[in-house]
């Protein structure tokens, strides 16, 4: 968490230092959370349907 006399990041830049990191998430996943956040509804909705086992 920033401190107060720290100034706050970009949130956009944040997100785009934070993909940089080694993560175990797949980046589909982090996409369908992007699209969620930006309100991208039925993006988001195709991408998860994507991300759903086969049956």
């Amino acid at each position: 968490m920033a401190q107060p006399s720290e100034p706050i990041e970009d949130p956009r830049r944040h997100l785009e230092r934070s993909w940089l990191l080694e993560c175990d998430i797949d980046p589909m996943i982090l996409r369908l959370r992007q699209l969620r956040h930006q309100g991208c509804q039925p993006q988001a909705d195709c991408l998860e349907e994507e991300l759903l086992p086969l049956v």
